[in-house]
């Protein structure tokens, strides 16, 4: 991302202050088992009767914590299966799996059946360190594939469906920054069961297939220059949501949600069609997630989902918005 001189320093400063997240109190059983804390959050802390934004409604909110081995921590993007079970992946190199809980008013009221596994290498052993292990990017393709982008070492692993070591998929031949990487990606079943979108944090967006080389495809900026593109995801019409993020010390996180209709992902400077923005006094953080469902009113309902960077000054939260609006 385009960022001033200055801002850079105060994230770097930021991030080598974080300290790692606790050890475990005692020994933990082996296993991908996790024991989940979910606490509701409202959508303004200021006014928790406040249930709505400009063409979307909140449908609740969660933070996410795992006091026991403490491995629920750097979600980067978010996938949900058609059985209801939300899949990411972690800047330390693990798969988290778990199952959505709604109440009878529809919105979100936690998480069951957590699981965490390591992603493994080709050689069958888990990556190892940030180096190997910080993924940020997760698609899922028809026939069950996981691809995974990962930062610093920069490449994409196709994980198959029936299991086994991943296998080198393709990826744009930009050169990317240490820690400023393939942010974006996403099945996008619109161009074929093999293809995915690839999105830069400068808003490059790519189309790539397992079949062929990756293609520039589109760019989406957010509304201003220090906003970076986190995360994408598609609608079955070839239409995109893209998340993209800014954080200053003052201001805070401060996060777009924005619908691109399919058609306006070809223009020269591509416009929205509806845009969710959330800002302090809203409840967010550091964004990094995002996926599209059907809501139980046959709407779009989006879910949010963020990196807390294993700080104790974040949290890991999982928004639900349903989408008043239509393409």
């Amino acid at each position: 991302m385009r960022r001033l001189a200055g801002l850079a320093a105060l994230l770097l400063l930021a991030a080598c202050a974080s300290p790692a997240p606790p050890l475990p109190s005692a020994p933990q059983p082996a296993g991908p088992d996790v024991q989940l804390v979910t606490t509701p959050v409202p959508l303004n802390p200021a006014r928790p009767e406040q249930m709505s934004l400009t063409g979307f409604s909140y449908m609740g909110g969660i933070a996410i914590s795992d006091p026991v081995t403490n491995r629920v921590h750097g979600l980067s993007d978010l996938k949900v299966t058609p059985d209801g079970r939300i899949v990411t992946v972690s800047d330390d190199g693990d798969l988290f799996e778990a199952r959505l809980q709604f109440g009878a008013d529809n919105r979100l009221t936690g998480l069951t059946e957590g699981k965490v596994w390591p992603l493994k290498r080709p050689d069958g052993q888990p990556v190892q360190g940030k180096l190997e292990g910080d993924a940020e990017g997760l698609a899922i393709l028809a026939n069950g594939d996981r691809l995974v982008s990962f930062e610093r070492d920069h490449r994409i692993w196709r994980y198959p469906a029936g299991g086994g070591p991943p296998v080198a998929a393709p990826k744009p031949g930009n050169l990317f920054s240490e820690n400023e990487g393939m942010e974006g990606l996403t099945e996008y079943p619109f161009a074929g069961p093999d293809a995915y979108l690839v999105g830069s944090e400068e808003g490059e967006v790519w189309l790539c297939r397992l079949s062929a080389a990756c293609q520039a495809f589109s760019v989406l900026n957010g509304p201003e220059l220090e906003y970076g593109l986190t995360a994408l995801a598609p609608f079955k019409d070839g239409s995109v949501v893209a998340v993209h993020r800014a954080w200053d010390p003052i201001r805070g996180s401060r996060i777009t949600v924005s619908v691109y209709g399919v058609a306006a992902l070809k223009s020269r400077q591509p416009q929205p069609m509806a845009r969710l923005v959330l800002n302090s006094p809203l409840t967010t953080d550091n964004i990094e997630g995002v996926a599209l469902v059907t809501s139980p009113t046959g709407g779009t309902r989006i879910l949010l989902l963020s990196d807390d960077n294993a700080s104790p000054t974040q949290r890991t939260l999982l928004l639900v918005f349903d989408w008043t609006g239509a393409k």
